[in-house]
């Protein structure tokens, strides 16, 4: 009788199994470079590869997908199309929509986010700088979409087992409201600015790390569901009380104190955590113009964007709260937002609506 063993790592310990990513794409070209840069990760194994939908559904119950990177636009079955039979197949997969950067595209990717998919990436557009932050993109999103077994986010795990201290509430005047996410954002997104219809009429300033053109679709998205004009901030823009303003595509957004009252600014400095957009520049900015009326919310995603933007948030006074484990896509950057020790509370998305609502009513 033969019996499989699990490979061995150092010491006779459990090595840790790859993660198994199916990759689907019409292009025989683009999977077979999909295919090779993801294998240059020794924790992921492209376990199959498909040329449209209806094949990769075929596909799944033989080769045991963790995660599926999905084209958009395929012949036959396209990806918006197989993407709800997979999640039907299989719940527990992990679907990352890949398509280029048109605005077609972008919407199409924003529906799949609604309709189940766990995130999207656009295609490189062919210099070989675009290639390598591809690569490096999506070897990083699919790690952070493996099994929970397969952790790669030390630090969610160390909040997770160190627990989070909580600040005390403070009842101080609300002058702002700060948002950060990545990984599974539109959706909470969403869910969040339909919970907060009719309510908050200070400014808020968002960074969801997405590529140019999916901002400003999420911007369209949020101010039709929130009720509320929302849109990329620009250069130079006054800040106005019940607005939203979302960090564009490829640009950090900074808000500075201008002698008319806050102000927009853009750049395009290096990325921070990897990211450009990213929450950390505009929260710290935040911080320095707001103070202790700011509040902040660090909804899902991978990495730890934003954690050392809460740090100063909360040196300035200001109170933050994070979207809890159960709830998140990838508890990465609430996770290290809760680890700094800093957050007020640690909450289910669900109620993230109803405590930004009511914090932002406090008054002295």
């Amino acid at each position: 009788m033969t019996v499989d063993v699990a490979p061995r790592g150092p010491l006779g310990a459990p090595s840790i199994p790859p993660i198994r990513v199916l990759v689907v794409d019409d292009s025989a070209i683009v999977r077979g470079l999909v295919s090779r840069q993801l294998e240059t990760d020794v924790q992921i194994k492209v376990v199959g590869s498909a040329h449209n939908g209806q094949v990769a559904l075929d596909m799944l119950g033989r080769c045991a997908a963790d995660v599926v990177v999905l084209d958009v636009e395929m012949p036959v079955m396209d990806g918006l199309t197989a993407l709800p039979l997979m999640l039907a197949a299989q719940p527990h997969l992990k679907i990352v929509m890949a398509s280029t950067l048109t605005r077609r595209n972008a919407e199409v990717s924003l529906r799949a986010l609604q309709l189940g998919a766990s995130d999207c990436i656009a295609k490189p557009e062919g210099s070989l700088g675009s290639a390598d932050e591809f690569k490096r993109d999506l070897i990083a999103k699919v790690k952070a979409l493996g099994p929970a077994t397969r952790s790669v986010t030390p630090v969610a795990a160390l909040a997770t087992a160190a627990g989070a201290s909580f600040r005390p509430a403070r009842r101080v005047t609300p002058t702002a409201l700060a948002i950060g996410a990545s990984t599974g954002g539109p959706p909470a997104l969403l869910k969040l600015f339909e919970a907060l219809r009719g309510a908050v009429e200070q400014p808020i300033f968002l960074t969801q790390h997405m590529p140019a053109t999916f901002t400003a679709l999420l911007s369209e998205q949020l101010s039709r569901v929130g009720l509320r004009p929302c849109r990329e901030g620009q250069e130079g823009e006054r800040v106005e009380p019940g607005r939203c303003y979302v960090a564009p595509g490829g640009w950090h957004m900074t808000v500075g104190a201008g002698r008319q009252g806050p102000t927009i600014h853009l750049n395009q400095d290096p990325p921070e955590n990897f990211c450009r957009p990213a929450v950390d520049p505009m929260f710290r900015s935040l911080a320095s113009v707001y103070g202790a009326g700011l509040v902040g919310v660090m909804l899902t995603g991978m990495g730890s964007d934003g954690a050392k933007g809460c740090v100063a948030l909360a040196d300035a006074g200001g109170r933050f709260a994070v979207q809890d484990e159960a709830t998140s896509i990838v508890w990465g950057m609430p996770g290290a937002a809760a680890n700094t020790g800093r957050a007020e509370r640690i909450l289910p998305l669900d109620e993230i609506g109803p405590w930004v609502r009511m914090t932002m009513a406090v008054t002295t």
